[in-house]
């Protein structure tokens, strides 16, 4: 490696380095703000709370690397160009090309890095991340609880509450919807309540006060009762409500829980159910065609006195195999939309473990000639600048996901499209970089 190859990327390196501690901590104060309130307090080990953080900040390090990257390429350019180091350098000779090279290739290799973390780290992280909360959450059922959104924490109900107060745990503004008896629809609403654990833990004890009980029969609705109380518990058992880790055996894991391998191995699952679903209908409607044409048929072979006129059984029969034919037909384009909807999101995050790892060489290669660009605007413009290509590129890509979500476009073009739209931009700031540096004499 030439002198000045390990000088450039000496000065990228510190850069990168801070750039990430202070993207890593403002994820996980981020993270804390939301969180931790929910957690503290309610007699959860300590070690228990770091270990959340920890697998938490695992989605926050596939970010932070790429905004480092772009962050400190900039920096880096800019003190250079600052210092005239830059202009030395290529007034001695040495091409715009040539200084970037080093940047790019180490932003490669960290591009590779990262593709690993997010097949094998990232998907491991996010599982027992996921996995630890739904624990701690049988554990401390109030912890499920969010406010204005129903949650089933209690086996049988579904509950919603409007506030809830985190240093003591009490509710306040509940609903609670009886689902353990089908003949009867019961509401219960109150104005306070609390959730927590009998003495010996062996049960669940939900208390509400000021509250009314709504009950109406199903499904005739004739019968309608509501009483008013004061105070009054619900008992419910607690069994599997106690902190037990999770076998990971057991649980099902969600698209961000995998690898690009079972990423695609579960797309093509579904891509496979799609195209059957789609093939029982054209069977169905290739069936319904030959019956009405076996009708007509028929039709032709009737007496000559009524000729428009099918006997009952054959009206009948028709009637029955075209509302048959419907509800298939409808339930195969469930299945259909269902299957596609499952395609396109397990293709979009199997496409996005390598666009976002592909995306440190992206923000390098945009990076250089912003850092050259922002050299008289010192850390303000260069921070200003990475913000809005990183807000730009993210951007790009929910944008790009909604699409591919509602199958306009295919996944790998939405999910890619911010790679190739920044990539381009930088190459060609960079050939601008080149061309105004050959007009001017050097």
């Amino acid at each position: 490696m030439k002198i000045f190859d390990r000088y450039i990327l000496k000065e990228h390196l510190g850069t990168f380095f801070f750039a990430f501690v202070t993207i890593m901590f403002v994820f996980i104060l981020t993270f804390l703000t939301q969180f931790l309130e929910r957690l503290i307090g309610k007699g959860l080990d300590f070690r228990i709370i770091l270990e959340v953080v920890a697998l938490q900040s695992a989605w926050m390090v596939g970010l932070a690397v790429p905004m480092a990257v772009l962050v400190s390429t900039v920096m880096a350019f800019s003190s250079l160009t600052n210092s005239s180091e830059l202009t030395v350098m290529r007034a001695g000779g040495i091409s715009i090309y040539r200084l970037v090279a080093p940047v790019l290739l180490a932003a490669l290799a960290l591009s590779l890095m990262m593709e690993r973390f997010n097949n094998v780290l990232m998907p491991e992280a996010n599982y027992k991340a996921n996995a630890l909360f739904a624990d701690i959450t049988r554990m401390k059922p109030g912890l499920g609880i969010d406010k204005n959104a129903f949650s089933d924490v209690i086996q049988g109900y579904s509950i919603m509450v409007r506030d809830i107060d985190n240093e003591t745990g009490e509710l306040r503004d509940i609903v609670l919807y009886d689902r353990g008896r089908p003949d009867v629809r019961t509401v219960i609403m109150a104005a306070r309540g609390r959730i927590q654990f009998s003495q010996d833990y062996s049960h669940l004890v939900l208390t509400l006060e000021d509250g009314q009980i709504h009950e109406l029969s199903l499904p005739a609705m004739d019968r309608y009762r509501k009483m008013v109380f004061a105070r009054n518990r619900y008992v419910f058992d607690a069994t599997g409500y106690g902190f037990e880790r999770t076998d990971d055996g057991k649980r099902r894991r969600g698209s961000k829980e995998l690898s690009a391998a079972e990423l695609l191995s579960m797309a093509r699952e579904f891509r496979m159910k799609d195209r059957m679903a789609e093939s029982s209908i054209d069977k169905g409607i290739a069936g319904l065609r030959a019956e009405i044409e076996s009708i007509r048929k028929r039709s032709s072979t009737s007496p000559a006195s009524s000729p428009a006129l099918l006997p009952p059984a054959v009206t009948g029969r028709a009637i029955e195999l075209v509302d048959t034919m419907i509800d298939n037909a409808t339930e195969r384009i469930g299945q259909m939309r269902e299957n596609r909807e499952s395609f396109y999101n397990y293709m979009i995050e199997y496409h996005k473990k390598y666009s976002l790892a592909f995306a440190c060489v992206v923000f390098a290669m945009i990076g250089a000639p912003l850092g050259v660009m922002a050299r008289h605007g010192g850390f303000g413009a260069g921070a200003a600048l990475s913000l809005f290509f990183f807000v730009l590129y993210w951007v790009l890509l929910i944008g790009g996901e909604k699409i591919a979500e509602r199958g306009l476009l295919l996944p790998a073009i939405s999910v890619w499209l911010p790679n190739v739209v920044l990539a381009v931009t930088g190459l060609f700031m960079i050939y601008r970089l080149s061309s105004s540096a050959s007009g001017s004499g050097r």
